[in-house]
């Protein structure tokens, strides 16, 4: 049992857990909470940390999985410090990262149900990670980042995807704008969620292949993004209020496209 809190394996966590740096040498990220372990691939998992007085339920809950895995005990107080959260769950993992490819994204489904989440410097870890969640719920097949878009594997967002990073295929791209190119190379149509929009989200037909592009939450889109798009949409709003969160309009966007296609 970890008893130290300069014990290596303790270091190695509370590191992986704070710098993306580390994450992406090490070719891993940390997971936290029973449901996040529960769903975690078997197959990815490297190592499983248990705290001391939650080893019976973790056990109770877990045993056939963990049977098959390195897991070591650890001291609550020494969990506490590994743990990126105020009230820990009691188990963690180190999980390895995936690696996807842009034309694994455009080969998920039939061509006319492709369905892509582009988005340009999005900042907020939970905003991320709520897209993409919220993606898994619509039927998105990828999601496509800037290479300025908020890290994947920082713990906040894995705990916003709620699982879903383990199943939405994604990747970044330092060059967004020929990304954009290469999706309509293959013929898929990209809309922009824009202020400037000349039409409303919902005059236009999202049944065949399409990307949705949005934008930073404080600035939105780069105007030269923006025109790459083959539209640019905008949401209705009512009352004093400006533009949704982008975590809100994305939803907005992605299943209106599955409304649509639920009628196909």
């Amino acid at each position: 049992m970890i008893t130290s809190l300069s014990n290596r394996s303790v270091k190695e966590v509370v590191q992986l857990s704070g710098k993306a740096r580390e994450r992406n040498q090490q070719d891993l990220f940390v997971v936290e909470g029973m449901k996040m372990f529960g769903e975690a691939p078997a197959g990815r998992i490297r190592k499983v940390y248990i705290s001391q007085s939650m080893e019976k339920e973790v056990y109770r809950r877990y045993e056939k999985k963990l049977a098959g895995l390195n897991c070591e005990l650890v001291a609550d107080e020494v969990f506490a410090k590994m743990s990126d959260t105020k009230s820990p769950q009691g188990i963690l993992c180190l999980v390895r990262q995936y690696h996807y490819q842009i034309e694994q994204l455009l080969a998920q489904k039939e061509e006319k149900q492709l369905l892509l989440i582009v988005l340009e410097d999005i900042q907020d870890p939970g905003n991320l990670g709520t897209i993409i969640r919220t993606g898994e719920g619509a039927g998105v097949n990828g999601v496509i980042m800037s290479g300025r878009t908020a890290d994947i594997y920082n713990p906040k967002t894995i705990r916003s995807t709620m699982g879903s990073v383990y199943r939405v295929p994604f990747l970044y791209t330092q060059d967004i704008r020929q990304t954009i190119q290469e999706l309509q190379n293959q013929g898929v149509a990209v809309y922009a969620a824009h202020l400037g929009g000349s039409g409303y989200y919902d005059e236009y037909d999202y049944r065949n292949p399409t990307a949705f592009l949005l934008g930073n939450e404080g600035n939105g889109l780069r105007e030269a993004t923006a025109e790459c798009a083959d539209a640019c949409v905008k949401i209705p709003m009512e009352g004093r209020v400006e533009s949704l969160n982008v975590a809100a309009a994305s939803a907005v966007l992605m299943y209106e496209a599955y409304r649509q296609r639920r009628q196909i």
